[in-house]
């Protein structure tokens, strides 16, 4: 049995009829950028978040960077985020001339661990991005009370998040928050596109100039801003699969839950934790394995793809090596690092292909 990490093909197949007409659709309407399709994903999009606004860009990163100028990050302050996130999260503080200063997780959840964030902020702090990592909410609470006592902006990155909940409440739980539509995510385009979702009007108005050029009206720019756009066509793809999104999860959990009870018997597999105040997305479902290249290797041989997030932390990329951190700064990021390993995890997998899954990584222990 061969099984992909994402098969992205079995849900295009499901939804051809409605893709094809909604793709139609815009190319007879033949209007491309920004319109009357864009304001329409933005406006679902944001009540789908409980937010008051949603801006379209190119890409998750390109949310984020453009959060961090709206809230008036720059030059020579710090941001703090965790070093166990995909590299551009750290990549768009270095890129607007910020410093990333990173926080270990904690070990269950693989998110920020808060009891370390107070220790890490000092006077150049002017803001925090915690990252909902692979689905799993951080503790936002203790987060939002230390940004109000310091007086720094929270910008959540959510990009591996969409319809997880933190207290019963979907992220964003605070004011802001970042969300990309990359193929693989539990809602994609078919291609790069992102969101920032937010309920402040200030926030929103700056990231509307900021992503067409520092423009609102042609030719005439307010503001030195980049081109950022979430295309119509995009936004008329995602518009359709929003209706989705919540059935998606659904069976994503179902899947989850379907791993739990298959591999929690089963010596040297730790199944996901998730913390009381969460509700997981399960975009990615991840075990930890002491064999983890080994049990990798294996799978691969039998037909079954799996993935690794993040074998190599942020800091110990080389695009920081020049930086105070070096190996051990962060003993928990980089112990899961050598040990996690991403399972197959889309809607429409199927209980034999999880069930075989299983059966294979029950194999490998008991050949071990």
């Amino acid at each position: 049995m061969r099984i992909k990490f994402v098969d992205l093909q079995r849900q295009n197949r499901s939804l051809k009829k409605e893709l094809m007409s909604v793709i139609e659709k815009t190319v007879d309407e033949a209007d491309f950028i920004m319109g009357k399709t864009l304001e329409k994903f933005e406006n679902s999009f944001a009540k789908f978040c409980d937010k008051k606004y949603a801006v379209g860009v190119n890409s998750g990163t390109d949310a984020l960077k453009l959060a961090l100028l709206a809230y008036g990050i720059k030059n020579g302050v710090e941001v703090i985020t965790v070093p166990n996130s995909y590299f551009s999260t750290a990549m768009v503080i270095s890129e607007i001339g910020a410093t990333p200063v990173f926080v270990d997780i904690d070990t269950d959840t693989y998110t920020m661990n808060v009891e370390l964030l107070e220790k890490a902020i000092s006077k150049k702090t002017k803001a925090i991005i915690p990252v909902h990592l692979y689905g799993h909410v951080a503790d936002m609470d203790p987060i939002l009370r230390l940004a109000r006592k310091y007086k720094l902006a929270v910008i959540e990155d959510a990009c591996q998040a969409h319809g997880a909940m933190y207290k019963g409440k979907k992220v964003p739980y605070g004011e802001t928050g970042a969300f990309s539509f990359y193929p693989g995510k539990n809602i994609g385009c078919f291609g790069d596109g992102g969101a920032l979702v937010t309920d402040s009007k200030k926030v929103a108005d700056k990231i509307l100039y900021l992503r067409n050029d520092g423009s609102l009206k042609k030719y005439i720019h307010k503001v030195i801003g980049i081109k950022s756009r979430l295309d119509a066509l995009q936004a008329a793809i995602l518009s359709m699969k929003l209706h989705y999104l919540e059935q998606w999860n659904k069976k994503r959990y179902l899947h989850a839950m379907k791993y739990n009870q298959l591999l929690g018997a089963i010596p040297g597999i730790t199944t996901p934790r998730v913390a009381s105040y969460a509700s997981h997305a399960y975009h990615i479902y991840c075990i930890e394995c002491r064999n983890r290249d080994k049990l990798w290797e294996y799978l691969k041989n039998k037909g079954v793809e799996a993935q690794i997030h993040y074998p190599l932390p942020i800091h110990l990329q080389d695009a920081y090596k020049n930086k105070k951190y070096k190996k051990g700064s962060f003993p928990v990021t980089e112990e899961k690092a050598q040990t996690i390993l991403s399972l197959p995890m889309f809607p429409e997998l199927t209980d034999r292909e999880v069930g075989y899954v299983c059966s294979v990584i029950n194999e490998f222990v008991n050949a071990s």
